[in-house]
């Protein structure tokens, strides 16, 4: 069966106001690493999007690829790991349909490194837009939790109401985590806030986490991701000791051009902030992605073993 909808957890969580951080205002401390090191590389769907079926109600891309065809293809390239993006499952997501992914995945002997959905919570969560937001993102709370998913990819803000200051769209996003996080600490899912979109400037990103005290929140850190800059190797070194899980990609980007990026000290960053975790490639560019994901993979690979510490 489906799993049931989440809107009667939503309309009770917002009618009896609870909240993860109303009374605490702390920001989220680095995280704390017994044994960090990079466990390997996974791959997220995405770099396969235009191979890829996608869900009922998202764009399509014309693709054949099941979520099954990813795993296998995860592995024939030799990858420890994959990141499994929300647009591309059949719908509706069942417990049945995550248990196959989850027995498909341990035979082919790779990990679930973490999910990634397409929420936006840049508006309040008691309009209508903003409870299916919450609802989405509950629902695919309990699927990834069924999968063995440690954690998942969110948005801050992808679109604000009408006349939205920054300022009240902070406001809105803060509102929507107080709201959500308490289930996906129920479920053992932590959530990654991306530094993209809205949350892209740093700045942004940093008020939204030094509202909130909870250890089931961090940064999904992305290579690419970063507001207008000269250097945004020190921006994503800000980050860096929030990430729960890093996402590298080809290229990364100096004020408003994309460069290829510096794989070697992308991978340092990391290596400095301690972190410990998967490194996901996330494959966007216009070459083909089955010429361009092997070479992709080779050349972190190379910049792993070749770093600068």
């Amino acid at each position: 069966m489906p799993y049931p909808s989440r809107r009667q957890f939503i309309a009770t969580t917002l009618a009896t106001g609870v909240s993860l951080a109303s009374s605490v205002c702390e920001a989220i401390e680095p995280l704390k690493r017994i044994h960090p090191r990079i466990k390997g590389l996974s791959l997220a769907t995405y770099s396969l999007r235009k191979k890829m079926r996608w869900s009922r109600g998202e764009k399509q891309a014309g693709g054949t690829l099941s979520m099954m065809d990813f795993l296998d293809y995860c592995a024939k390239e030799g990858f420890d790991a994959a990141e499994m993006t929300a647009y591309f499952f059949e719908l509706p997501v069942s417990t049945q349909t995550m248990n196959q992914l989850k027995r498909r995945a341990h035979l082919l002997g790779l990990d679930i490194s973490g999910g990634a959905i397409g929420n936006d919570f840049g508006h309040p969560p008691t309009s209508d837009f903003g409870r299916k937001q919450l609802e989405y993102t509950a629902q695919w709370i309990d699927g990834y939790a069924d999968l063995g998913a440690p954690t998942i990819r969110i948005f801050a803000g992808k679109s604000r109401p009408d006349g939205a200051t920054d300022e009240q769209v902070i406001a809105n996003v803060i509102a929507n985590l107080e709201t959500i996080l308490p289930h996906a600490e129920k479920r053992g899912v932590m959530l990654g806030i991306e530094n993209h979109d809205f949350a892209a400037n740093l700045d942004v990103l940093e008020k939204i986490l030094t509202s909130i005290k909870s250890d089931w929140l961090g940064v999904t850190w992305d290579s690419a991701n970063v507001a207008t800059t000269d250097d945004p190797y020190a921006d994503l070194a800000r980050i860096a000791p929030y990430a729960i899980t890093a996402q590298i990609k080809v290229k990364t980007r100096v004020q408003d051009e994309l460069v290829d990026a510096d794989l070697a000290k992308l991978i340092q960053i990391l290596k400095d902030a301690s972190y410990a975790g998967y490194l996901v490639l996330e494959y966007e560019e216009e070459e083909d992605a089955y010429d361009a994901i092997p070479n992709f993979k080779r050349d972190v690979e190379k910049a792993m073993k070749t770093g600068l510490g």
